[in-house]
């Protein structure tokens, strides 16, 4: 049975104390009102790694960073390796977020060589994909995730892909405020699962954990994750406010 994840992405938001403050906020909340019926992960920025795995000693709560580089060293000033990550307790990391997509360049290609040595080093990818609002309208959206699952993870061999969670995040409903439908979300969700299938196995894509991202709010959790193929979410906004991070956690019931 696929593992049910709800993944806070904190984006460039909170300093070194902020963080050590959030963490240990939604850390007691969970404690007292979850007992682990869904994977916790938190992704704070690189400069709160140490500590946030110091914090989340002795919990179930997961830990991922937002980003690695490709290389395992090098002149690569600004960047952060698989290997770095992995040294400050780190066991997740987000790779092709549509944010390093459409700013810092990450093309399929890029993706696929940062997932690939991501794994290498023991690291689960959460690897994202999704559409922006002129494929959506122009009704290409299929075609563009498809060709993001090819060429940013199929490489892998059966072994690594184990290793992924696929999260889905249509670009035109992160910090928009807009939300896919239910049915929306469903649908593309359904359509990853398949692809996912026709590349590997039935089995590998029934086992395989697929995520929704865009705007997921306390409100419409339920829904959201009461969906077949949804089986959690990539939360951005909502993940910074540790009461409305975990009563989406509670929406996986």
């Amino acid at each position: 049975m696929r593992e049910k994840i709800v993944a806070g992405n904190w984006k460039m938001h909170k300093t070194l104390e902020e963080s050590q403050a959030l963490i240990t906020e939604i850390r007691g909340i969970i404690r007292d009102e979850l007992r682990g019926q869904t994977r916790v992960i938190v992704c704070p920025p690189f400069i709160a790694l140490t500590a946030a795995s110091r914090l989340l000693e002795g919990t179930d709560i997961g830990l991922g960073a937002q980003n690695c580089h490709f290389e395992d060293q090098g002149a690569y000033t600004g960047e952060i390796s698989a290997p770095m990550v992995k040294s400050t307790g780190a066991r997740y990391v987000i790779i092709g977020h549509s944010e390093r997509r459409q700013f810092f360049g990450d093309t399929n290609e890029i993706t696929a060589r940062k997932a690939k040595n991501a794994i290498r080093h023991g690291l689960k990818v959460i690897f994202c994909v999704g559409e922006t609002l002129q494929q959506r309208e122009d009704k290409t959206y299929f075609k563009v995730v498809e060709a993001q699952l090819r060429d940013g993870l199929f490489d892998l061999d059966r072994k690594e892909f184990s290793q992924v969670v696929i999260a889905y995040e249509p670009v035109w409903a992160i910090g928009t405020g807009l939300t896919a439908s239910p049915e929306q979300a469903q649908e593309m969700h359904a359509y990853i699962r398949k692809v996912v299938a026709t590349h590997y196995t039935d089995e590998i894509a029934a086992d395989t954990s697929i995520l929704y991202g865009g705007s997921v709010k306390p409100d419409n959790a339920a829904t959201l994750f009461g969906q077949e193929d949804i089986d959690g979410g990539l939360i951005g906004g909502a993940a910074l406010k540790a009461r409305d991070f975990v009563d989406i956690v509670k929406g996986m019931r």
